[in-house]
């Protein structure tokens, strides 16, 4: 990189990458406010990114969000997908992972003894 066009041609680049990250797809959200980190979010964090990678699930974003006031529920786990209500999983264990990204992102069923909320979109 010599120029300023070098770097803007490397800006606009990343830019679109980081576009098609976050158009479309599934997006799974982990409550990781300090409440959540105390229940274990981290944990529940790895095990999530750990499921995409042993699937290779490519068009699915993992984001982080801080705490929505169901401290009691942590730790919590949203599921968007395109076109679907968003569904908040409650008092996820890293063991409940699995079967979540299992049944819920790559099947499209809602594991329902974990659903602690369901927003319509």
């Amino acid at each position: 990189m010599k120029t300023v066009e070098d770097l803007k041609r490397l800006r606009e680049q990343l830019h679109s990458q980081v576009r098609l990250r976050h158009d479309g797809g599934t997006q799974i959200i982990v409550g990781m406010g300090t409440c959540g980190i105390a229940a274990g979010a981290r944990e529940v964090m790895t095990a999530v990114l750990d499921e995409i990678a042993k699937r290779k699930l490519s068009d699915v974003v993992v984001r982080q969000t801080g705490c929505i006031g169901m401290c009691e529920k942590e730790v919590l786990l949203d599921i968007a997908r395109p076109g679907e209500p968003r569904i908040t999983y409650g008092t996820v264990k890293p063991e409940h992972v699995p079967k979540i990204i299992a049944e819920h992102v790559v099947n499209g069923h809602i594991v329902e003894e974990l659903v602690v909320g369901k927003l319509e979109r």
